[in-house]
C-alpha cells in the first residue's frame, strides 16, 4: 500500500509540472486560459506536499506498531 501511495505523490507532481509548462506556453497568447492552468498547478503541489506527509505518517505508525 506504501508504494501505491508513493506513486500518487508523484502524478501529483508530474499533473503541476504539465499544468506549468502549459502555463508557459499559453501566456503570451492567452492570458486568460492560463488561470485554470494556475489553479491546478497550485493544487497539485498542495496535494503532493499533503499526501507526502499522509505517507510518511502512515509509515511511521506502521513501524511503530
Amino acid at each position: 500500500m506504501t508504494k501505491i501511495l508513493k506513486y500518487t505523490e508523484y502524478l501529483y507532481l508530474a499533473v503541476a509540472i504539465a499544468s506549468i509548462y502549459k502555463i508557459v506556453t499559453l501566456w503570451s497568447a492567452a492570458p486568460q486560459e492560463t488561470y485554470i492552468f494556475i489553479f491546478f498547478a497550485v493544487v497539485s503541489i498542495a496535494m503532493f506536499f499533503f499526501r507526502r506527509k499522509y505517507r510518511k505518517k502512515f509509515e511511521a505508525r506502521k513501524d511503530h506498531n
